[in-house]
């Protein structure tokens, strides 16, 4: 019987992981075109523009335009391809609210109901992990695509805590709204101690709000979360007032309601 080589595994998965990476890095810098106007909204995007332009491959550039569909930035095309879609700043201001309120909504059933221990002892490892990206005083491409995919796990095992499959349901709808993803950074947001710091205020939120959940303490939980929808809102704030963004066609998109 043949087995695997550990250093073969062990490149795929390294593989894998800069995929990821390369993955992200394309999300946050289309997510930062669409806020800054770059991408005009209604025009159809070309793939192999956005690999000239981003410097990475094919495959990480679809994933990105998947990911961003799903977040209701871009929709498909029926021949194909994708468009940005167009929104107001009121949209964008209504989103995130709107994710407050259902994923507040959730932690109240989810302690009032009593979660599944095993969720909980999930999630509270995913905290853990969180806790680990974190450590240093600036995150670099590898720790913020960790980052990422941890916090958006993180809130997904807030809706699983519910029990329910109507509120999971939901919960993905509101997410999939104009930059009401809990992970609907920029580029801009990501490398600074500042984006850290703002990060770990998050992070605590999350633990206050497994905490509150634990202990059946079902209006804290939901009012952490409703506190906690509004990092996306600072978030952005701080994306658009970045120096960079400054004259640049798109900044009114969100700077009066964030």
């Amino acid at each position: 019987m043949n087995h695997p080589d550990p250093q073969a595994l062990a490149a795929l998965g390294d593989a894998a992981d800069a995929g990821a990476s390369q993955s992200v890095k394309a999300q946050l810098r289309l997510r930062e075109m669409i806020l800054a106007g770059e991408l005009a909204g209604g025009a159809r995007i070309a793939e192999l523009t956005l690999v000239e332009m981003l410097g990475v491959s094919r495959t990480p550039i679809r994933a990105a335009l998947m990911r961003l569909e799903q977040e209701g930035l871009l929709h498909r095309l029926p021949g194909g391809g994708y468009a940005v879609r167009t929104f107001s700043e009121t949209d964008v201001a209504d989103a995130i609210e709107l994710r407050g309120t259902m994923e507040g909504l959730a932690a109240r059933l989810a302690a009032e109901r009593g979660a599944d221990a095993a969720v909980l002892a999930e999630a509270a490892q995913c905290l853990d992990e969180i806790d680990a990206v974190l450590v240093p005083r600036a995150l670099d491409d590898e720790g913020f695509s960790a980052y990422v995919a941890l916090n958006a796990r993180f809130h997904h095992l807030l809706g699983r805590m519910v029990g329910s499959e109507v509120i999971v349901r939901e919960l993905d709808r509101v997410k999939g709204l104009p930059f009401a993803s809990p992970s609907a950074f920029v580029v801009v947001q990501t490398h600074s101690p500042e984006a850290r710091d703002m990060l770990v205020i998050a992070q605590d939120q999350h633990r206050q709000v497994l905490d509150a959940i634990t202990r059946r303490e079902g209006a804290r939980a939901e009012a952490i979360m409703r506190e906690h929808s509004r990092i996306t809102r600072r978030n952005l704030l701080a994306a658009v007032q970045a120096a960079q963004f400054q004259g640049l066609p798109g900044v009114q998109l969100i700077r009066d309601h964030v």
